[in-house]
């Protein structure tokens, strides 16, 4: 069987599967690998994970898409394209998995939220815009000062996650409109791992080769990367923005789920709520962005040739 039987074939099979149900099952695989990867902190820490998920991950989304030279240079800023989401992948990694070492799962995806909950306001300027806000601000306070200590170092490690997933939605959105298959993702990862390789060779060493370190390193590679950048660049193809955001809501729970479940890291119920909050002040934050780009075109229709069409994706594949 050729790679490009393989390509059709995943294309095929996702084609069956409703959208919304391939968005989910990323959610939950990005969750479940966060929450899988710490049993190997001990041995080769977050920088070493971080590394050994991008170089495994790249490596199998290269033979599984098999990216071409010829591809990108026949689309204009391909390159510039890949390579900013690359650096902005493996920043949010490092960041991210950084975060994880200090403090529960769940707070860490609700804070690293706020990327995209940032950009799905920016869609809209209108007075009622402070409703979904000022949700979020709530939900950060329960958050961090509603039981359970949170360390302020994590914290602020989750923000920088934030603000790499926001920018990585953005250059990704684009990616995925201007390369067919996943070619433009499966080098962009593949640059994320060269870009983290000396800080995880620094703090790994030789546990990289460790066989359980590399077993626990491809399944959350697997788990966490290469189905649901897959999966999700599917989904973006036949679903509208506004309902991918508010599917992705959905990161912040899973992410406490799948702590609570696998790492027994419990959180009191006012952190609960404040993942809630932030959750739903995504979905209304989305809806309200929507609405606003809806009523700008309406305004706009025959004033220009690009009237009525579809504004740049506010999110995009999930990390």
């Amino acid at each position: 069987m050729t790679d490009s039987d393989v390509t059709r074939g995943f294309t095929r099979v996702a084609g069956n599967i409703p959208a919304p149900v391939l968005v989910l099952g990323g959610v939950c695989g990005i969750q479940f690998g966060a929450a899988f990867s710490p049993q190997i902190y001990p041995q080769v820490g977050a920088p070493g994970v971080v590394f050994l998920r991008l170089l495994i991950a790249g490596v199998l989304l290269c033979l599984v898409w098999r990216p071409r030279r010829q591809a990108l240079d026949s689309v204009k800023g391909a390159w510039g394209t890949v390579i900013g989401a690359g650096a902005l992948l493996a920043g949010h990694h490092l960041a991210f998995y950084e975060a994880v070492n200090h403090i529960p799962l769940g707070a860490v995806a609700t804070i690293e939220f706020l990327g995209p909950f940032a950009i799905a306001l920016a869609g809209s300027r209108r007075a009622v815009d402070l409703l979904p806000a000022c949700l979020a601000a709530a939900g950060v306070v329960l958050l961090g000062g509603g039981g359970v200590p949170l360390d302020p170092g994590g914290l602020a490690l989750a923000a920088v996650a934030a603000g790499c997933w926001g920018g990585y939605i953005l250059v990704s959105s684009r990616m995925a409109r201007r390369l067919s298959g996943g070619q433009g993702l499966a080098l962009a990862v593949l640059w994320a791992a060269l870009l983290s390789t000396p800080y995880g060779i620094v703090r790994a060493g030789s546990a990289v080769l460790d066989p359980h370190v590399l077993w626990v390193a491809a399944v959350v590679a697997v788990a966490s990367s290469v189905l649901p950048y897959s999966l999700n660049l599917e989904a973006l193809r036949r679903i509208p923005p506004r309902v991918f955001g508010v599917l992705t809501s959905l990161e912040p729970a899973a992410g406490a789920l799948f702590g609570l479940l696998i790492l027994g890291q419990r959180l009191a119920w006012p952190q609960w709520l404040g993942i809630a909050a932030v959750a739903c002040a995504s979905v209304i934050a989305t809806f309200l962005g929507a609405g606003g780009r809806r009523k700008s075109q309406v305004r706009a229709k025959g004033a220009s040739p690009d009237a009525g069409r579809p504004a740049l994706c506010e999110t995009g594949p999930a990390r």
